[in-house]
């Protein structure tokens, strides 16, 4: 019994949360997890009294009933969010590893100044918004409930006011976070590259879902923002901004579309078709790909095959995998600097793109 807490809990759960479900909902007794743990009683006591009182954050809650129904309920009430499964590929270290991914990702965003990540009851899915600076706001994210929850649940985002939408925001235990979160994937990188291997974008799937393909393009993180923002901040002679709203904001459109398609359900995406010097790979995908899923997908396709060569290069690297601009330039072979320009090129034409899918919705409407 005193193993059976570390075994089927993913290994995402912080401690604390642990011993706290193992009391709770396993019913053993303080002293004796104290025993197991090697700690006097009051620590356990001081650990379940400090997870109780968090249960007033709705994430925090949620996160803790779909465990507890997942991991110390009769199986067939089980929430298959959080259930544990069998298959290989899909065991808990390979759970922990998707939820990595995915807390690398929202950290990031929240990372960006004005930003907080909006959540509405009853939605299985949140947002990441930011201030654009003149009274609105900007999506930046579509998050997962299941790993908002886990994030809250760790304590790496914080809610000052929960309501019917909460707003949370990183804390500094959540960019204390980012940080071994982005030496972790620099130093495998590092490894990886170091024995001819190069790491792949992968994407974050639920439990049941297929593998996802290995050939393509690693995602270095070294960088807290996108590159678009950074370039946004940048102004020419005239003071005008290197890019303007309605260019970071197609860029923008297209990531966001480029996320929802790689969450789908039993969805493998191979993008390497539109990077000049990539594999020509192509969609293989399950026929229980949600419908929302797969009109991402082909509006990502459609955008991107707009482009051309060059042009669709840069735009998935920078706007949907997120490399820096330095990275993408050396990874192509152009020049220094000359990232910024064709990146510029790009977003205008997906600018133009946009406004003209939506003349051709409003013909067709």
């Amino acid at each position: 019994m005193e193993n059976s807490v570390a075994f089927t809990v993913p290994a995402w759960v912080p401690e604390g949360a642990q011993r706290y479900l193992d009391h709770t909902e396993s019913g053993r007794s303080i002293r004796d997890i104290a025993r197991s743990a090697g700690c006097h009683a009051s620590t356990i006591l001081r650990q379940i009294r400090r997870v109780e009182m968090r249960r007033d954050d709705p994430l925090v809650d949620a996160a803790l009933q779909s465990l507890a129904q997942s991991h110390f309920s009769p199986t067939e009430f089980k929430n298959p969010a959080f259930a544990v499964v069998t298959s290989e590929e899909n065991r808990p270290e390979s759970q922990n590893a998707e939820f990595e991914r995915e807390a690398l990702r929202v950290l990031r965003r929240l990372c960006e100044s004005g930003a907080v990540l909006a959540v509405a009851e009853d939605m299985d899915k949140a947002v990441v918004v930011r201030d654009n600076g003149e009274g609105g706001t900007t999506k930046t994210a579509v998050v997962d409930c299941r790993t908002a929850q886990a994030l809250a649940l760790n304590d790496w985002i914080s809610c000052d006011n929960p309501g019917r939408i909460s707003r949370y925001r990183i804390s500094s235990a959540g960019r204390t976070a980012l940080s071994h979160l982005i030496a972790e994937v620099e130093n495998r990188a590092r490894t990886q590259n170091e024995f001819g291997m190069a790491e792949s974008q992968t994407s974050f799937t639920p439990a049941n879902s297929g593998t996802c393909t290995s050939n393509q393009p690693k995602v270095r993180y070294n960088t807290v923002e996108s590159p678009l923002i950074a370039l946004a901040r940048r102004r020419d002679k005239s003071g005008k901004p290197f890019l303007d709203k309605t260019l970071v904001g197609a860029g923008e459109r297209l990531r966001e579309d480029f996320e929802l398609a790689q969450i789908g359900p039993q969805i493998t995406q191979n993008w390497d078709r539109f990077l000049t010097c990539g594999a020509r790979g192509d969609f293989v995908s399950d026929t229980h790909i949600g419908q929302g899923h797969s009109s991402a997908r082909d509006r990502v396709t459609k955008a991107l095959s707009d482009f051309g060569p060059g042009l669709s290069d840069v735009a998935l690297r920078c706007c949907c995998y997120l490399e820096g601009l330095e990275l993408a330039e050396k990874r192509m072979g152009w020049s220094a600097r000359s990232g910024k320009i064709v990146l510029r090129i790009a977003l205008q034409r997906l600018k133009r793109h946009y406004q003209d899918q939506a003349e051709q919705d409003r013909m067709i409407g």
